[in-house]
């Protein structure tokens, strides 16, 4: 197994393809592919499915795949420690969030203080964020737990209340709050499966005896409020993500004491990748400064 052969591997992968990756490279496709085949030919494994102009990762190339992510960082690790120009801070960090929200300000003053980096920013729920940290796919993720396992290592952002929301039409005006008993009445609008939101009013619920079933499950919350300002239902955020929207009225909920936590994670074996360490330096610099009292 050569250096070249999983080099070759690894862009094919990432790139999903073999022209892209020789274009990556520099190299011909032929030159690839033969690295790819030899590759597998000495390992007696199938790292590809090849389906004419597309390729495939099978379950070994799946595994290989991970590895080779976690590789490949390393010796970008090691290039950047022993370069003179990892003093000036570029590349890509990945941020997978369940809103942008709790994320802006630290953003904002990462981005001031190293304007070369790249910034890739998605939305998902807790559940996929963790996936994808674990699978070498994000850097960053801001969850809404406290609880992301182990191998992660956390920031808490603090919490707030969650609250129901509904289009104007649908409930008299300006009603400050609602209780379960009323809820009851309406149709619910949750978000997928693995939303945090979700999860926690459905356990406080069932702690009084209740439960509460969707009516209407959609993915992310801009669509949640797409759905609820059309009157399709009530739905459910926490208080700091709440958008102003003249379509809806935020509404308290009377006998649930329910909040949601808010947490940034890495994987802690990334640590001391330089864009994850300057990113979680400046997020707890941010947090000391909420925390420190005023004057």
């Amino acid at each position: 197994m050569r250096h070249s052969q999983l080099k070759a591997f690894h862009h094919v992968a990432l790139m999903g393809g073999f022209s892209r990756a020789a274009e990556a490279l520099f190299l011909s496709q032929p030159a690839i592919s033969e690295q790819v085949r030899k590759l597998e030919q000495d390992h007696d494994v199938l790292l590809f499915h090849r389906e004419r102009k597309r390729v495939r990762l099978t379950l070994a190339g799946e595994q290989l795949f991970r590895l080779t992510k976690q590789f490949f960082e390393i010796e970008q690790q090691i290039e950047e420690n022993l370069s003179e120009a990892s003093a000036s801070t570029e590349g890509e960090i990945r941020i997978l969030v369940d809103s942008a929200h709790h994320v802006t300000d630290i953003l904002r003053r990462f981005l001031k203080r190293y304007p070369k980096v790249t910034v890739s920013m998605q939305v998902g729920n807790t559940e996929n964020i963790i996936e994808a940290l674990r699978a070498y796919n994000a850097e960053i993720g801001v969850i809404g737990s406290q609880e992301a396992g182990k191998d992660v290592t956390t920031l808490d952002l603090g919490a707030t209340d969650i609250v129901a929301f509904v289009a104007r039409e649908v409930i008299a005006e300006d009603k400050p709050s609602i209780t379960l008993e009323e809820l009851s009445n309406y149709p619910l609008v949750f978000r997928e499966q693995g939303s945090q939101t979700r999860q926690k009013l459905v356990d406080a619920a069932a702690g009084q005896g209740r439960a509460l079933t969707p009516a209407i499950v959609a993915e992310g919350r801009e669509a949640v409020r797409e759905i609820v300002a059309s009157g399709a239902g009530i739905g459910f955020v926490s208080k700091a993500e709440y958008v102003q929207d003249p379509r809806v009225q935020q509404m308290e909920l009377a006998d649930l004491d329910v909040s949601m936590s808010e947490t940034l994670v890495h994987l802690t074996q990334r640590r001391d990748v330089r864009v994850i360490r300057l990113f979680m330096e400046i997020a707890r610099s941010v947090q000391a400064q909420k925390k420190a009292p005023t004057t």
